[in-house]
């Protein structure tokens, strides 16, 4: 894979379409004409966990993601904990994934006056397209994922350029001047914003397909969290901006694009941005089937699940049985929740929650593990131990802000789902290692490349 494609699932995985389609309405409702700021500090957060991710990522590279930088310094419990937290994280971002492209694909055909399609059947065809491609060549989907991301950030730019230039540009003075904005308002908007990031690290799951890892899964890394946060805080401030006089409010707008095209005179970009909305939503889900597969197949070639999963094609030389049971993972629980008839946004909200606890427990867990890596190699400094805690010290804020207020239910309920689901995958895991012991086996490497470069 070359640093483009590379850079791809990572940005793929993010669902930069996904932020202004969604998210930023909420981060408004929360933080005000502190939106773009909790976005701006937001990507300074990332951007200091991407700093810790990198001091792995420059020196060994496998298929195993954050996986395998917390397995060579922290003890095994919290290296197989850092897997779980991503496979949990992966699949059911995949999920919630699918209950927006349900959402938009029922708002799309509703607008172009066709009939409705079952949402279980939408489910069936995203995830069963998303896993082929993943089982068949990872920098097949990684190219298709890049090209439907930039036209969709180029149609979101195009309506973003009419929003702040159409009638003249001038300056919004309640954003720069953060009117009415408290601490408070701001802290809770970071955590919707942090959200956002998700899945940045990604390319870190590439690191046995692509080409030159040590050198373009450090900049993929970086420039992801970096180029996100630039188009996020971009993207919050215009549309904060072109919202100003429109009904419903911002933080009312179930498509707030669509919106904002319309009150550009651009109502054909209304209908080519839900289109986008969809792709956006599919190729995440295929970026997190692809990477949810790698972490499995190398836990798999570790001892950590069953040998099986670590076994890759002998022709396409792709993790065919770890994709093909992540794909299932992502399936079976869309489709029964679409078949219950809960609604598209319902699902993306409870599996998104979901999946955050898993992304910022992993984040958490390589920001301590990087200076113990540093120092193991006697390369600990003032400097990285700074950028250790400050990466550490806004992934507890989000985590916080997720549990404090108490939600309503049923988001009261989720810290402890994903409590007894990384608990039992710790303990299958346990399960899986003392089996393999006691056959007095060691796990099989396969045939693809050197787990560490």
């Amino acid at each position: 894979m070359s640093p483009i494609e590379t850079f791809g699932q990572s940005i793929a995985n993010v669902a930069p379409t996904a932020t202004p389609a969604m998210i930023i309405g909420q981060v408004f409702a929360l933080s005000g004409n502190g939106a773009w700021l909790a976005y701006a500090i937001a990507t300074v957060g990332v951007s200091l966990v991407a700093m810790n991710i990198n001091q792995f990522s420059r020196n060994s590279a496998s298929a195993g993601s954050l996986y395998s930088y917390t397995a060579n310094v922290l003890p095994k419990f919290w290296s197989v904990a850092s897997a779980w937290a991503l496979v949990i994280a992966y699949v059911c971002t995949a999920i919630a994934l699918t209950g927006g492209l349900t959402s938009y694909a029922g708002v799309l055909l509703g607008s172009l006056g066709w009939p409705a399609i079952s949402p279980a059947l939408v489910t069936i065809l995203a995830v069963g397209i998303a896993g082929t491609l993943a089982y068949r060549d990872v920098t097949i989907s990684a190219r298709l994922m890049l090209t439907l991301e930039a036209v969709s950030i180029a149609i979101i730019f195009v309506i973003m350029g009419f929003t702040l230039f159409g009638s003249g540009f001038h300056p919004d003075r309640d954003q720069l001047l953060l009117h009415g904005v408290t601490g408070s308002s701001l802290r809770l908007g970071l955590v919707l914003a942090i959200f956002s990031f998700v899945g940045f690290e990604s390319a870190t799951s590439l690191g046995e397909e692509a080409r030159n890892p040590l050198r373009s899964i450090p900049r993929a890394v970086t420039l992801s969290a970096i180029c996100s946060g630039i188009f996020f805080t971009f993207c919050s401030y215009a549309e904060v901006l072109g919202f100003r006089g429109l009904s419903p409010a911002l933080n009312h707008s179930l498509a707030p694009l669509h919106a904002l095209a319309g009150k550009a005179g651009l109502p054909l970009l209304g209908i080519m941005i839900d289109v986008s909305a969809i792709i956006s939503f599919f190729s995440c889900a295929l970026a997190c089937i692809t990477a949810a597969g790698r972490i499995a197949f190398d836990m798999g070639r570790n001892g950590d699940l069953h040998g099986a999963f670590g076994d890759a094609h002998p022709v396409k030389q792709t993790p065919h049985r770890a994709v093909v049971g992540a794909s299932a993972c992502v399936l079976i629980p869309g489709v029964v929740l679409a078949m219950r008839g809960f609604a598209g946004f319902d699902i993306n909200g409870w599996l998104g929650t979901l999946a955050t606890f898993g992304f910022l427990v992993a984040y958490i867990l390589v920001c301590v593990a990087a200076p113990l890596y540093l120092r193991s190699r006697s390369r600990l400094t003032v400097k990285s131990l700074v950028i250790s805690f400050g990466a550490i010290a806004v992934m507890l804020v989000a985590f916080a802000g997720s549990l404090y207020p108490v939600p309503e239910f049923p988001y009261s309920w989720l810290p402890y789902i994903f409590f007894v689901l990384i608990a039992s995958g710790i303990a299958f895991s346990f399960v899986c290692r003392n089996r393999a012991d006691r056959m007095d086996t060691s796990p099989q490497r396969t045939a693809i490349e050197p787990d560490y470069v």
